[in-house]
C-alpha cells in the first residue's frame, strides 16, 4: 500500500470514529430556560434525561424572566430557549434575531398578588398608599398590569406612577420584609406570594382569556442545518408535557427540587444570590402549576394577538405577520 493510500485510510478511519464518538456523546445544544415553572416541561424532560435518550447532549443556562433571557438569544451560543411569548416577539422584531417559534409549552400563569389587609378589590390599587410591584416592562407580566388597569377602569397614571420594578425573587424579599402591598408577577413566583401570606386577587384568566404564556423557540440555523433536532426538541416537549398532565403530584415534587437545586445558577449574576435564598415547596409548586395549561398546542391568532398587543404598548415598533416568526411543522 502506498504512504498516499495508507494515510487517506488513516484519515478516514480517524473521520469515521470521531463520527461514532459524537454520535454516541450526544448532540451538544445550549439551551435558555426560564426560572420558573413556565419550563416545566424543559426541567422535568432534563431531569429523566429524555434529552440524552434522543441523541441529544443539552447544556442548559436558567434566566430570572424572558426580559433577560432576550439578550442571551443574541449570543450566538443559544440554539433553542423555552420562554414566554412577548418577550421572543421583542427579540424577533427589535433585535432582529433570526428566531423560530416552534411549539407552545404553556397558556396563563402570571396575576395580581396582594395583601389582603389593604388591597380588597383592584379599584384599591390607585390609592396612593398601595405600593405596587411589577418586572420589568414590555413582558408578559407587564401586558396583564396594563391588561388590568384597562379592563378595571383604573386610572392609568395613578398606578403606573407607583409600580416599583424589580425582579419577581426581589419581589417575594420584599413581601417578606413589609415592603409590597401588590405584586404582578409570573408563576411560581405568585405561588411564593401565596406561601408569604398574599392572596390571589386575579389571574391573567381574568383579564387576557386564551392568554399564550410560554413557547419553544429555535434559531432559524438550527432548522436548517439540523430540522431532525428540531423534531426531537419538540417532542421531548410534547412527552414532558404529557407527563406532567398523567402526574402531577409527582411533576411538582420534582419542578420544587429543580428550581431550588437551579437556583444559585440563576442570570443575570445579580439575581442569583437573593433567588438561592428562596425555596418553594411541593405543596405550592403543585398549586402554581395547577393555574397553568400546559399544552404544545399553539393558535397562530393569539399570537397575532399578542404581537398587536406588543405595537399598541410601544413594546415593538412595527407590527408583523404571526407567521414570520412560527414554523409549526414540526409540531403538527
Amino acid at each position: 500500500m502506498s504512504k498516499r493510500m495508507l494515510f487517506c485510510v488513516t484519515a478516514m478511519a480517524f473521520s469515521l470514529c470521531s463520527f461514532h464518538a459524537q454520535a454516541k456523546e450526544g448532540f451538544p445544544l445550549h439551551i435558555a430556560v426560564e426560572f420558573t415553572d413556565h419550563a416545566a416541561s424543559a426541567y422535568i424532560a432534563q431531569r429523566m434525561e429524555w434529552f440524552e435518550a434522543e441523541g441529544i447532549k443539552p447544556t442548559f443556562f436558567s434566566y430570572i424572566s424572558g426580559m433577560s433571557l432576550v439578550s442571551a438569544l443574541g449570543r450566538g451560543n443559544i440554539q433553542a430557549a423555552y420562554m414566554c411569548l412577548l418577550p421572543a416577539i421583542n427579540a424577533r422584531a427589535n433585535a432582529s434575531l433570526a428566531i423560530k417559534i416552534v411549539a407552545g409549552t404553556h397558556k396563563h400563569g402570571y396575576g395580581l398578588a396582594v395583601n389582603a389587609d389593604k388591597v380588597r378589590t383592584v379599584k384599591d390599587l390607585e390609592r396612593a398608599d398601595i405600593r405596587i410591584g411589577a418586572v420589568q416592562a414590555g413582558g408578559p407580566v407587564d401586558a396583564i398590569l396594563l391588561k388590568t388597569i384597562q379592563k378595571y377602569g383604573l386610572d392609568r397614571r395613578k398606578v403606573l406612577d407607583r409600580v416599583r420594578r424589580m425582579t419577581p425573587p426581589m419581589q417575594i424579599m420584599a413581601i417578606r420584609m413589609g415592603k409590597l402591598d401588590a405584586a404582578f408577577s409570573p408563576e411560581h413566583w405568585l405561588a411564593m406570594a401565596e406561601e408569604a401570606g398574599f392572596n390571589i386577587l386575579l389571574s391573567s384568566q381574568d383579564v387576557w382569556p386564551d392568554m399564550q404564556g410560554s413557547v419553544l423557540l429555535v434559531k432559524e440555523d438550527l432548522i436548517r442545518n439540523h430540522p431532525d433536532i428540531v423534531r426531537k426538541l419538540v417532542a421531548i416537549t410534547g412527552k414532558a408535557t404529557t407527563w406532567i398532565k398523567q402526574n402531577p403530584e409527582e411533576a411538582a415534587s420534582v419542578m420544587a427540587a429543580q428550581l431550588h437545586v437551579a437556583g444559585d445558577k440563576v442570570f443575570p449574576i445579580e439575581a442569583a444570590e437573593t433567588t438561592a435564598k428562596l425555596a418553594i415547596s411541593p405543596k405550592a409548586v403543585r398549586r402554581s402549576m395547577g393555574r397553568l395549561e400546559y399544552t404544545i398546542d399553539i393558535d397562530p391568532k393569539g399570537v397575532q394577538e399578542a404581537i398587536d398587543f406588543a405595537v399598541r404598548q410601544g413594546y415593538i415598533r412595527k407590527a408583523f405577520n404571526a407567521n414570520d416568526i412560527l414554523d409549526l411543522r414540526f409540531s403538527q
